[in-house]
């Protein structure tokens, strides 16, 4: 962790080394195409969040200000994402809109206490397997969760699917109720998504996705259903919504804030990492999380729905010229006059086609590609916690596929590093042929003086090698070097402190050689340093030996 980092949003630090008009002409420009990206985007986002179309434009609004003014990247933009619609829709079908808001206020305490405690570092220990299979896992439930769309399949009375398992069930059962129409809808979407980048980059796949679907819609006279058939919109704009507060309810929704919150660290902190390589800068991590807090609790309160850092979105406006904060606020505002203005005719969008903007969002943030790799190339544990972690978040939910993954990935780590603990007893050098190469390596001893060299860290999972230290009836002095041993735990000091006791029943001196300095404080806390006596701690290997000999000597 680090504790010098000073917590000031970057926008405060632009300002101050001077902001100019050149910049804020760049600034505008970003902020207006990445507002034209968001649009569908956030609309698509909040109905796969269970949620009206208006509600992802006032969490693109409200959290994408916030974020961006208390934020501590230059160029970060948030809104809502594919990673939280699962979620959300889970949240929302089983505790309604104000169990979702209840778990976001927690989340934003939650995220804002991380940055206070500058513990952003800290998420760098979560294991790349994990975010990976997760991150995968997310992605298949969005697939899962948008083929009734898609296909615009009709469910009979009363079955409304919650969980992914269920809903891809629902899939099977009532396919033969496909509409045709609404999947030639979807799939010329989804072309047109894919494909539209060859063409042009400047004006937005997503945008010129819905401008088709509504064109074949409505010119083609096409019987798919449509955001208006189904949804109420509202173009007022975001209003203050006071939340209900008790104490059954903190208690009921805990878990759901500290899954939102920790995704939301981690998809935030990611998104400023690839930011960062993209412009050679260095964001804040601790000054970003409570930015993350400060903007989801803002975002419930006016009606949004969880928001974290857009990696796209992100880099849609670094790639339009957006190098300050100010970016992510302009951005802000045009949602607000697109809001006012245009969202009435958000009606006129096809569910398949918010289907298939929803697919390309899945296939972009699954990582098929790493996926491969990393089952290419890595350890067969990894590939285990990768597979694992990934079908929980499909099958259960994204909570239990974290405490499965890091747990699995804790004991994994514990028994790599048990592994690399190893000890060894000196070779005795008579005993050796004159001939042995290895002879004129050692050192001679007295055959009364047993040397046991140990490496690798000292913790529960490795003390067990302490037991092969054996001392035979004629030895008078025992070396312990620890010129390898990185640190010790308080399960190894007590095994130490048997090691301790055995040597002083049997009369035998106990020597430590090159003890490090972790493990050197830890014995001294414990007192074991006195009991076996200051004198006894040398830094070489010679000295100890020589204070072995000196000892029997005298006896």
């Amino acid at each position: 962790m680090n504790r010098k980092e000073k917590l000031e949003p970057k926008l405060f630090k632009v300002m101050r080394e001077g902001y100019s008009l050149q910049q804020f002409g760049c600034d505008a420009v970003a902020g207006v195409i990445v507002a034209i990206i968001a649009l569908p985007l956030s609309i698509a986002l909040a109905l796969a969040s269970g949620v009206n179309p208006e509600n992802g434009i006032y969490t693109a609004i409200i959290a994408g200000f916030l974020i961006s003014f208390f934020g501590g990247s230059r160029v970060q933009i948030a809104g809502p994402t594919a990673a939280f619609a699962t979620i959300v829709a889970g949240i929302v079908a089983k505790d309604g809109i104000e169990g979702l808001m209840m778990a976001t206020i927690i989340a934003g305490i939650i995220l804002i206490v991380m940055g206070i405690m500058r513990v952003g570092s800290l998420i760098k220990f979560i294991p790349f397997t994990i975010t990976t299979g997760f991150t995968a896992g997310i992605a298949v439930t969005i697939v899962i969760g948008q083929l009734k769309d898609f296909f615009g399949l009709t469910y009979a009375e009363g079955v409304s699917p919650i969980e992914t398992v269920e809903k891809l069930e629902a899939f099977v059962k009532f396919f033969d109720t496909v509409n045709w129409q609404a999947f030639a809808v979807g799939l010329v979407c989804l072309v047109i998504l894919f494909a539209w980048p060859i063409v042009s980059h400047r004006i937005p796949s997503s945008l010129i996705a819905v401008f088709a679907g509504i064109a074949m819609v409505k010119l083609g006279h096409l019987n798919v259903n449509t955001i208006g058939d189904l949804y109420t919109i509202s173009n007022s704009l975001p209003a203050f919504q006071m939340p209900h507060f008790s104490v059954t309810l903190v208690q009921q929704e805990f878990t759901n804030g500290f899954t939102i919150a920790f995704l939301a660290a981690i998809e935030s902190l990611l998104s400023c990492v690839v930011a960062d390589s993209m412009i050679n800068a260095n964001h804040k991590s601790n000054q970003e999380l409570i930015a993350q807090g400060i903007g989801n609790i803002g975002s419930v309160l006016f009606g949004g729905i969880p928001a974290t850092g857009a990696i796209a979105r992100t880099a849609a406006n670094i790639k339009n010229g957006g190098r300050t904060p100010v970016a992510g606020m302009v951005h802000s505002v045009v949602l607000v006059i697109v809001l006012v203005l245009l969202m009435p005719y958000a009606a006129l969008i096809p569910m398949p086609t918010i289907a298939a903007i929803l697919l390309q969002v899945a296939y972009n943030m699954s990582g098929i590609g790493t996926c491969v790799e990393i089952v290419q190339r890595a350890p067969k544990s990894d590939i285990v916690i990768l597979a694992v972690t990934f079908v929980l978040t499909i099958v259960f939910d994204l909570v239990v596929a974290i405490e499965f993954g890091m747990v699995s990935a804790c004991v994994l780590f514990m028994k790599r590093m048990s592994e690399e603990a190893a000890i060894r007893g000196w070779v005795d050098f008579d005993e050796l042929d004159e001939n042995d190469p290895d002879r004129t390596e050692l050192k001679k001893i007295p055959k009364h003086i047993s040397v046991y060299e140990i490496s690798g860290p000292l913790f529960f999972g490795a003390v067990d090698i302490l037991n092969e230290i054996t001392v035979k009836s004629f030895t008078k002095a025992l070396i312990i070097r620890m010129r390898s041993v990185p640190a010790i735990d308080v399960t190894a000091l007590r095994s130490l402190e048997m090691l301790i006791k055995k040597c002083q029943k049997k009369n035998i001196a106990l020597i430590f050689s090159h003890v490090n300095e972790q493990p050197m404080k830890a014995l001294e806390k414990s007192n074991m340093v006195d009991i076996v006596g200051r004198e006894n701690f040398l830094p070489h290997i010679d000295d100890a030996i020589a204070r072995a000999i000196e000892i029997t000597e005298a006896e």
